[in-house]
């Protein structure tokens, strides 16, 4: 099989790559580097240099797929809110070039990079799908307007669609420097430099936590499986939150508290859906992998 990876030089599509050459499947990525790199991309790949926010630029690279795996975004709830308008030709005019280069190429089945952003500040948990998405900041908005457009194209044209909502995701290749840094990336940062780790507040918001090897696994799922395809919307998390402050004695050293700022107090994945559509659920241990990034 012949699949196209968007954002496949970045922190999760390369992972997905990775997996999908394991299988034997060729792999087009199209990236245009701005958050992913060069070395993530696996040399058996063919590694394409383009903007999703072009579409005739990356039109002709979906000729001859049987499937996609839209990874690619500007992610980060902060960098949104600073620059709502780059994050939005990105994350929802990229998603909408990119459903329709689908679409024209004739092919089958799109994966969709969704994320639990979308929900906001829900107080009730575990977070379920049926509930009503709140989003708190431009890019909860935007990754839900994704989901939207999957869900139409669906229904309008036939293209199969299957939007994947993460919960935090973290592994090996999560990015290092830059604005698009993790809580984990964060304090591992600091751990390594020797310096207090910033907790933001009082440090009690919990956040549910997934590693890329699951994230990786329930794409394949969702690619493959015959009980999804026409727009639905999955949680893929863990199951099981984490305070930050749990996440800093996990990575260990001192700490320091910051002020406080605007964001979801709590994430918790109901992932009830996913193992009945995906047989997914996730085999990863948070306590165990910390250690290894350490």
């Amino acid at each position: 099989m012949k699949y196209v990876v968007t954002g496949g030089a970045g922190f999760i599509g390369s992972h997905l790559t990775d997996e999908l050459i394991n299988q034997g499947h060729k792999v087009v990525v199209l990236d245009n580097l701005s958050t992913g790199k060069r070395e993530n991309v696996n040399p058996k790949a063919e590694f394409v240099k383009a903007d999703i926010t072009k579409l005739a630029e990356m039109r002709p690279h979906f000729s001859g797929a049987d499937g996609v795996f839209h990874v690619a975004a500007l992610p980060r709830v902060q960098v949104s809110i600073e620059d709502p308008d780059k994050t939005h030709d990105v994350n929802v005019n990229g998603t909408l070039n990119v459903l329709i280069a689908a679409r024209d190429a004739k092919i089958k089945r799109i994966v969709y990079s969704a994320s639990s952003s979308a929900y906001g500040n829900v107080e009730a948990m575990p977070l379920r799908e049926d509930m009503k998405p709140k989003p708190m900041s431009p890019y909860g908005l935007q990754k839900y307007i994704g989901e939207e457009y999957g869900r139409l194209f669906s229904l309008l044209y036939g293209l199969e669609t299957v939007s994947l909502r993460y919960f935090n995701v973290y592994g090996p290749r999560m990015a290092e420097a830059g604005a698009y840094l993790t809580v984990m990336r964060v304090f591992l940062n600091q751990k390594n430099a020797s310096t207090p780790m910033t907790i933001v507040g009082d440090g009690e918001q919990t956040r549910d936590f997934t590693h890329v090897y699951d994230v990786v696994r329930a794409n394949l799922l969702a690619m493959n499986g015959d009980k999804v395809g026409k727009g639905e919307v999955i949680n893929i998390g863990g199951g099981k939150n984490y305070s930050v402050n749990q996440i800093a004695t996990l990575v260990g050293g001192p700490k320091i508290h910051v002020d406080p700022r605007i964001e979801p107090r709590h994430t918790l994945a109901d992932n009830s859906l996913a193992k009945k559509l995906l047989g997914w659920e996730p085999k990863m241990n948070l306590e165990k992998e910390i250690a290894t990034l350490l």
